[in-house]
């Protein structure tokens, strides 16, 4: 072997050698990263804004994969925990689905027993009536006679809202009718159900027959939501 060839095998030595040496190199960093990143895992991110105490559906979220050491202790890693929930606070699109988002709508107690309404938009609040709200019910009611007044009252106090429909269309009604349902004339209204027992249910459902005007009043959280018998009633000939 001469030394131009004693040469050439020196180089390629050497440049196995380097090949070598960047392979380990390139697999040092590797673990590295792998070591700081660690295994990953599935979470959950918003497609779409949510609104606080709405229903939340699977469809609003989307899979991404994070490394599971970044991922907060509350992410929720499964959708199933999504059902049966709403949403605390107004979720943002893009946001990490996590536990604390999350609280259970309400449901009925022991005595307790569903009933829904329509509420018309303009006569209820709209848009501010949500699940695990608490409002005062009002009727309006027109004299049986002529001579006779038309009365407001309270007809239940502090009522728990446990679901509130989507906004729809009303059909116009016959004018003459002056029931709550036969006084609508077009509009939009929202069925709202309410957690009550017998009687506050079969007072909701007298007004919603026979009054001219059902409304909700919504209470601050923390109100107190009782009201002495003798401010339940109220005619305009009892502010003068």
């Amino acid at each position: 072997m001469n030394s131009r060839q004693r040469r050439g095998v020196i180089l390629l030595l050497l440049s196995s050698l380097c090949a070598v040496g960047a392979f380990v190199g390139v697999l040092s960093v590797i673990e590295n990263i792998e070591s700081k990143v660690g295994p990953e895992r599935t979470a959950y991110r918003l497609k779409t804004d949510v609104a606080a105490y709405k229903a939340l559906d699977p469809g609003q979220f989307e899979k991404v994969m994070m490394p599971q050491r970044w991922l907060p202790p509350t992410a929720v890693t499964d959708l199933d925990k999504v059902s049966g929930k709403i949403a605390v606070t107004p979720l943002r699109k893009g946001s990490l689905l996590q536990d604390d988002m999350l609280v259970d709508r309400p449901a009925l107690q022991a005595g307790q027993q569903e009933i829904a309404i329509m509420i018309d938009a303009a006569t209820g609040v709209a848009g501010k009536i949500n699940p695990g709200a608490r409002v005062n019910i009002y009727a309006t009611f027109e004299g049986k006679r002529p001579e006779d007044k038309p009365v407001s009252k309270v007809i239940v106090a502090g009522a728990q809202v446990i679901d509130v429909g989507k906004l729809a269309p009303l059909e116009a009604k016959d004018p003459g009718d002056t029931t709550a349902s036969g006084g609508r004339r077009g509009g939009e209204a929202v069925p709202i159900t309410f957690a009550l027992n017998t009687q506050d249910a079969q007072r909701v459902a007298y007004a919603e027959s026979f009054a001219s005007h059902v409304r909700l009043a919504l209470l601050a959280p923390g109100s107190e939501d009782t009201i002495p018998p003798g401010e339940r009633t109220y005619t305009l000939d009892g502010d003068k």
